[in-house]
Parts: structure tokens; C-alpha cells; sequence
């Protein structure tokens, strides 16, 4: 896209606690990581495994903590977050990943903590990413560790994604 996503955006514009500690794993080029911390918010983490993709981020926007950039692999990272945005990583990921996925996204959070964003409601490739799947499918990686509070149709999709996204806000009891 080049940019951030527009439902991330909406959902990103109606946050108002600038201080709860954000994830952002897979975050590729970090638009939603720059677009948030350019909003002022202080405890923004992007976690990739590519040193370059961070690098791009730096690069991009200068005053990014670096300390805030980290290289690893997600499924061996340990911290704890208020918030985790989903934006493209969970379909690159192969579909035999999917149940570690959901079990990690929801050690990572603090209780009451919240996954949103945006997956794929469409077959999409078997062989590489993006890796497309069903919202029935999906319920059945997310329901043992989160409370929905919305899976639904995503209504404000970018026109190529338009009636292949749903919207996401889980929540960790």
C-alpha cells in the first residue's frame, strides 16, 4: 500500500492513551509504527526478523527510538503489551504456524490487553504469502485466548482489499 492502512488508521485515530505500550510485529515499511508515533505516542515496538526492514524504519523516520527496533523472532519474544496491531504479518506466516500464532499473541499480552487489525477473508496462495483463509477458520486459532469484541467484515478497506478483509479487536481476559 505504501502507507497506513486505512482501517488501522481509524481505529489508531480514536486511541487517547498515549502511554499503553504497543506492539507492531512483521511491521514490514512501519507505517502504522511511524503514524503512531508520530501522533505522540511514547511506547511504540516494532519487532521484525529483518535487520533491513528496521533499518528502513529508522531511516524513515530519524527520531524513532532505536532501542524501540527489535530483531528477533517473534514466536521467541517475551515482553508484555497493552496493544498489538496486526497488519499483514499473520498472512505471511505459513498456516501451520497459525494455532503457535494465536497462543503467542495472547502470552504477550497484558490481561485486558487487545490484538487488532486486519486479516484476510479470502483463499489466497498455497505455496507462498499472503496465506488467505476464512473467518470460520480464524475463530477457531483465536477463541481459546481471547473474548471477541469485533471480527467482523472489514467496512472501510482500501478498494483492492475491499470484501477480503476482516476487522479484528480481541481481547485477553
Amino acid at each position: 500500500m505504501g502507507r497506513i492502512s486505512t482501517p488501522l488508521k481509524t481505529y489508531i485515530d480514536g486511541l487517547t492513551d498515549f502511554d499503553q505500550k504497543i506492539l507492531i510485529p512483521g511491521a514490514g515499511n512501519g507505517h502504522e509504527a511511524i503514524y503512531l508515533h508520530n501522533k505522540g505516542f511514547r511506547q511504540v515496538y516494532v519487532l521484525d526478523w529483518s535487520s533491513s526492514a528496521l533499518s528502513n524504519i529508522q531511516q524513515e523516520c530519524l527520531n524513532f527510538p532505536k532501542e524501540h527496533l527489535i530483531c528477533s523472532d517473534f514466536f521467541e519474544h517475551q515482553q508484555q503489551y497493552d496493544l498489538i496491531l496486526e497488519q499483514t504479518f499473520f498472512c505471511a506466516l505459513t498456516p501451520d504456524l497459525r494455532p503457535q500464532y494465536a497462543a503467542h499473541m495472547a502470552s504477550l499480552l497484558k490481561p485486558k490487553g487487545r490484538l487488532v487489525g486486519l486479516l484476510f477473508d479470502a483463499p489466497l496462495n498455497n505455496d507462498v504469502p499472503p496465506f488467505g483463509g476464512t473467518k470460520h477458520e480464524y475463530l477457531d486459532y483465536f477463541r481459546p485466548y481471547f473474548a471477541l469484541d469485533t471480527f467482523e467484515p472489514c467496512y472501510n478497506s482500501i478498494p483492492q482489499r475491499s470484501g477480503r478483509e476482516l476487522f479484528i479487536n480481541l481481547i485477553k481476559p
